[in-house]
């Protein structure tokens, strides 16, 4: 099971808000019978995970599947699928549901069939569990070892502007445009809308539930798997910042400010004609941090 593949390839399945993006995720982990062997740090921005017994994960996994299969053996044996065809089909449904069947062998027959664990695949997947290749075209004197594998982690940030411009902020469908020119101006256009959404997201780090330390985090070892940092965490679990008021997803933060509004005035009393003036609302101490920290950002 790759979570993360299914994340990028169907990111509607994952609602926006990272307590549905949970639920979710434990939803799958469950189904896969993985409920009790994956860890989950989910955020607004997107998740992790951890699995911390891999071959023990596995091994759930496949004793989940052949429990569905001993199931559908069960009611063959009853009569309810007959025919090799109407048992494949069952057996298909089962198969692409757990995402194992390569790790056992079936015999399909007219009046039943026979399955068993094909351990030679088991144990090289046991084997190989946990390991990748990175290769790149670009010579290494232009691209180190390290900075082809921070490379190729930094696609999670990509993927997550596609989420972020399909589903969850901005929203690109639906194109209520048919010239090609429109189309490309209308991506465009929200294109620059997710460049301006980063920037804002990287200048309030201090007030959103995310590491402020870029530094410490562009300089860790690359192929260890990445860790929050004690402050990110204690965020999370306190939901509060450091000077006690409340930690903000993106999405809360803008409806925070949302609370700045102007006010047109007239004294009251006076005329409809009387000529009037703008108040804006003072700002509380969040969104006044907010719009300082704004202020510092550098194009």
């Amino acid at each position: 099971m790759q979570l993360d593949e299914l994340y990028r390839q169907h990111p509607e399945l994952f609602p926006a808000g990272w307590e549905a993006i949970e639920a979710r995720l434990r939803s799958i982990a469950k189904q896969y019978k993985l409920d009790s062997h994956v860890l989950f740090d989910v955020s607004e921005a997107g998740f992790s995970y951890h699995i911390s017994d891999q071959q023990t994960a596995l091994a759930a996994a496949v004793d989940g599947f052949r429990q569905a299969l001993e199931r559908i053996r069960i009611l063959v044996e009853q009569g309810k699928y007959g025919g090799r065809d109407k048992i494949g089909v069952r057996l298909g449904k089962v198969i692409d549901k757990y995402k194992v069947g390569k790790h056992f062998v079936l015999d399909i027959r007219e009046d039943g069939f026979a399955f068993q664990r094909d351990e030679r695949k088991i144990a090289e997947e046991a084997a190989l569990d946990g390991m990748s290749i990175i290769r790149t075209s670009i010579d290494s004197n232009r691209m180190s070892t390290a900075q082809a594998v921070l490379s190729y982690k930094s696609l999670s940030q990509v993927e997550r502007a596609f989420h972020s411009l399909k589903t969850v902020d901005l929203k690109v469908r639906p194109i209520h445009h048919h010239l090609g020119d429109r189309v490309r101006a209308h991506i465009f256009l929200c294109m620059l809308a997710y460049c301006v959404e980063w920037h804002m997201r990287e200048a309030w780090r201090p007030l959103l539930f995310c590491d402020e330390d870029i530094e410490v985090k562009a300089q860790r070892d690359p192929v260890v798997p990445a860790e929050r940092s004690d402050a990110a965490l204690e965020k999370i679990h306190s939901k509060t910042l450091a000077d006690g008021t409340p930690a903000h997803s993106f999405q809360s933060l803008l409806n925070a400010l949302s609370g700045i509004v102007l006010n047109t005035v007239r004294v009251p009393g006076s005329f409809d004609d009387t000529a009037t003036f703008d108040i804006v609302t003072t700002p509380d101490h969040t969104q006044q941090r907010a719009l300082d920290l704004l202020q510092k950002i550098q194009m």
